[in-house]
């Protein structure tokens, strides 16, 4: 397959390379001249990921035409409030037909909308050509070939399985599933979920707290989840649990990074220039909750990580008022 990729970050990089492993031809899209020429020439893109060599198949470019050529498949691994305003720009070139995937995990703001539904509305491309890759993504594990698995979601099963044999390779294993909105929305929610459980772990708090960020904030995903048509099933599998642990446990993941920043009582801008990476968790925050109102669902850890990132909540506050808010069964 004849594959580009939207996006020289650790992500696109690393997903670049499974797709070369794999046997595809991959034409990485670059913003920077010497990004592009690194990738080339020598085989790595130590910016975003270090030592990682990358297949001969794949290659880079900073001019979109030449990296969509002839594309089949088209992944795009940008952040996601910066979606909408790049696919104007973008869709005209695509090929018709070539399957988009969405490696993307936010809510985008103001419209509320999901990144496939903001692919569909932007490039005017049918809902069954975009393919949805989310689960325990982290990006150095795969580069460094440690097993994981992920799931391929699509409205159209046969293009899910085609995805799905593209990214086939011995250390990354996909599954399908046809709950768009379900692998969306784990994705989305774990970003969030995750800066809490930065925030625990700055704060010195133990396993019990720990676990119960994962569990109750896995429960508020599912909620909102059901509530907008998903699969309640899909939020105990691999883009459900499976991400959450992984954003939550991993020292390497971004967002539990960033947390961890802010519960040490740093800024925004402060965590930003700490970590270097952008943490989706900070602005999907605003809109997760916005969407959780607009249906009516609790979301308490994702409204009071909301309070601590964008109204200057001290993060032991926050635990205060999670701890201290009214009995309900579970």
């Amino acid at each position: 397959m004849r594959a580009a990729v939207i996006g020289s970050g650790s992500w696109g990089t690393a997903f670049a390379k499974v797709l070369g492993d794999a046997g595809s031809t991959v034409t990485m899209l670059a913003r920077r001249e010497a990004v592009a020429a690194e990738i080339r020439n020598k085989n790595g893109n130590e910016g975003s990921l270090p030592g990682v060599r990358l297949a001969p198949s794949v290659t880079a470019t900073t001019d979109l035409a030449e990296a969509l050529h002839g594309a089949e498949l088209i992944a795009i691994a940008v952040p996601s409030q910066t979606l909408r305003g790049n696919l104007a720009d973008w869709a005209a070139l695509f090929p018709a037909d070539a399957t988009i995937v969405s490696l993307m995990k936010g809510i985008e703001l103001g419209t509320l909308k999901r990144m496939s539904e903001v692919i569909v509305e932007t490039a005017r491309v049918a809902a069954d050509r975009v393919v949805v890759v989310s689960g325990p993504n982290v990006a150095p594990e795969i580069a460094a070939e440690q097993p994981t698995t992920t799931v391929v979601a699509c409205s159209d099963e046969s293009r899910a399985r085609q995805v799905q044999h593209a990214l086939a390779t011995p250390y990354f294993r996909p599954y399908t599933s046809d709950d768009v909105i379900g692998c969306e929305l784990g994705g989305a929610c774990k970003n969030v979920i995750a800066l809490a459980y930065g925030m625990a772990v700055a704060l010195g708090l133990g396993d019990n707290t720990r676990a119960s960020l994962i569990t109750r904030g896995l429960a508020e995903t599912a909620r909102l989840g059901v509530a907008l048509g998903a699969d309640p099933l899909t939020f105990a599998g691999l883009a459900g649990l499976g991400d959450l642990v992984a954003s939550c446990s991993s020292p390497l993941a971004r967002n539990r990074m960033f947390g961890e920043h802010l519960g040490r009582g740093e800024s925004l801008e402060q965590a930003q220039i700490a970590t270097r990476q952008t943490a989706e968790g900070v602005k999907s925050c605003l809109s997760i909750r916005d969407l959780a109102r607009a249906n009516g669902v609790e979301m308490p850890i994702v409204e009071q990580v909301e309070r601590v990132c964008h109204e200057g909540v001290d993060p032991r506050v926050a635990v205060k008022l999670l701890m201290t808010r009214e009995m309900k069964p579970e």
